[in-house]
């Protein structure tokens, strides 16, 4: 099994970051493993935009630069939960749930690449992980490994994507942030699909979440609806 671990010579880092539980262990680790790291984030119409002002209050703490992003994922071309008012719906009947955003991930790493190559930044690193992925094909290790030689290709320029959750589950993503001590940081973090703070707990992001802090062994600091769980 391949480990998307590697990094490049470089000690330069941008996260692609939308202040959730995922990014943000990878921006602890990115802090961890890199000496100069930046993080950039995504307005695409998400109902949970919410999670963009919790990423700049991480971000603040932490005192890394966070750059925005505006694109244009319109509501019309995508049947999207996460870009219209629709129920969000876990259907393991279906081969992707109702949330996933089709070229979501392929339209930020190209976008990250462009504000990385501009900079000089050579590592990309994403929240991407096969083994919790809920459906999202672009969330596989073998589409990570083919956006990686598409962008080199494409920039010529020694991109190397970093993606450290990879085959970590949700449980592990939180003992990763425990071992980093940025456990305390996740009460910051946004999960819930409905843009809820305090948070749904009954979403599938949500049920997922609290699911895997009950694997870990741990007490989730985020902050749920009382009628919620």
């Amino acid at each position: 099994m391949k480990t998307r671990k590697a990094l490049s010579k470089y000690e330069k880092a941008v996260v692609l970051f939308s202040g959730g539980q995922d990014s943000t262990t990878c921006l602890a680790y990115a802090l961890h493993k890199f000496k100069n790291v930046e993080a950039i984030g995504f307005n695409y119409g998400q109902r949970h935009n919410v999670e963009l002002i919790q990423a700049q209050k991480i971000a603040d703490k932490l005192n890394v630069k966070l750059t925005i992003m505006k694109l244009a994922i319109n509501e019309e071309w995508s049947s999207s939960a996460l870009l219209n008012e629709n129920e969000i719906v876990s259907d393991e009947t279906s081969e992707c749930p109702n949330s996933f955003v089709p070229g979501r991930n392929l339209v930020f790493l190209n976008h990250a690449a462009i504000y990385a190559h501009a900079n000089d930044i050579s590592n990309l690193v994403i929240g991407a992980c096969q083994t919790d992925f809920s459906g999202y094909p672009d969330c596989r290790n073998e589409f990570i490994d083919s956006a990686e030689r598409v962008l080199n290709l494409a920039f010529s320029f020694p991109f190397v994507i970093c993606a450290p959750l990879m085959w970590l589950s949700k449980a592990d993503t939180i003992k990763m942030m425990d071992s980093l001590n940025y456990l305390d940081l996740l009460k910051d973090t946004h999960t819930c699909y409905y843009g809820k703070r305090p948070a749904c707990g009954k979403c599938p992001s949500c049920t997922l979440r609290l699911k895997g802090f009950v694997e870990a062994g741990k007490t989730d600091p985020l902050i749920y609806s009382a009628t919620s769980i």
